[in-house]
């Protein structure tokens, strides 16, 4: 791929964050192209939700909370759009009154962008969208995955529905999506309907890590943990915003109480430097139970940390 000036992000040292039409941090907005390397979506669906709905609106609104972010990675020093093409392609088009509809048309988005070279890293959107999302990057070999989320989302069926927001990470495996030894879920947290919500996946070969195992393991442990389990295959990142502590991220249809801190989640996704991660999603962000607007904030930093690892992937300096 040839770096391209066009796709160069507005510079807030000359344009001021207020200013002009928001684009995630900022970027080109441009269709989906095979000049692109990493492309920045929105997915706008919450069809698959069995409580609070809201966030179809946080492409929206994380859109406009990635205007604080800058240019270059304070630790690392990554500066990815020196490294690759990032551009904005828009959100993926769904059919707010037809979950199935939607679900397809998620689907065929991200299978243009898987043919025509792109990275994806999507803002759900419900827990729902990593399954199409999967199902078009995933479709010729299964992928390792890294899991932030309170609830394991393995069960069969949640009210009388087989994809839902609590079931993606069972039909990813029984449609060949996930590769169960490569698959590390963290945070897992809250009351359980029974043994079952957690149960498929220890039983298929998930390592799962509750938050009190967290606790125990410290996160220098964990990170090695994650690191040998992902191994050196082609691997996603799903971040349900949930994972995170609501007292930090209140804007989530399902809070649960005792959850990671915002700073385990960056330097987890620091760590995944040198990973072929193939894409990312960041889900159930709800802005209209957050005025203050933190929620959004968070998952636009997120974002940014996910976009300096994979542009590291991207250009071949994994």
């Amino acid at each position: 791929m040839v770096k391209s000036d066009k796709f160069t992000p507005i510079d807030a040292t000359q344009t001021p964050r207020f200013a002009d039409v928001a684009t995630f941090m900022r970027t080109v907005r441009h269709p989906i192209s095979d000049e692109i390397d990493i492309g920045l979506c929105g997915v706008p669906f919450d069809l698959g939700l069995n409580y609070r709905s809201g966030p179809r609106d946080a492409p929206a609104a994380v859109r406009d909370a990635s205007r604080l972010i800058r240019m270059a990675h304070p630790v690392s020093g990554i500066k990815p759009y020196e490294l690759c093409n990032v551009a904005d392609v828009g959100d993926a088009p769904v059919n707010p009154m037809n979950k199935d509809e939607s679900i397809d048309k998620i689907e065929a988005f991200f299978a243009e962008m898987k043919a025509a070279g792109i990275r994806p890293i999507a803002i759900g959107g419900d827990h729902t969208v990593p399954l199409p999302v999967l199902r078009a990057l995933a479709k010729d070999e299964p992928v390792g995955l890294l899991q932030f989320d309170a609830h394991a989302d393995i069960l069969d069926e949640l009210c009388g529905t087989k994809v839902n927001h609590a079931t993606i990470m069972r039909r990813g495996v029984e449609e060949g999506l996930i590769d169960p030894s490569r698959v590390v879920q963290l945070g897992l947290r809250g009351s359980r309907f029974g043994d079952d919500d957690i149960r498929f996946g220890q039983d298929a070969g998930f390592r799962c890590i509750t938050i009190d195992e967290y606790e125990e393991l410290g996160r220098a442990e964990t990170i090695r943990i994650i690191n040998e389990t992902l191994g050196d295959g082609p691997s996603y990142v799903t971040l349900d915003i949930d994972g995170i502590d609501p007292s930090y991220c209140p804007g989530t249809p399902v809070p649960e109480i005792g959850g990671l801190l915002p700073r385990d989640v960056q330097v987890i996704l620091r760590s995944l430097q040198g990973k072929n991660i193939v894409g990312a999603d960041i889900c159930e962000v709800a802005p209209c139970y957050d005025p203050t607007g933190v929620t959004c904030v968070t998952a636009a930093n997120m974002m940014f940390e996910m976009l300096c690892i994979i542009a590291v992937a991207s250009a071949g300096k994994a």
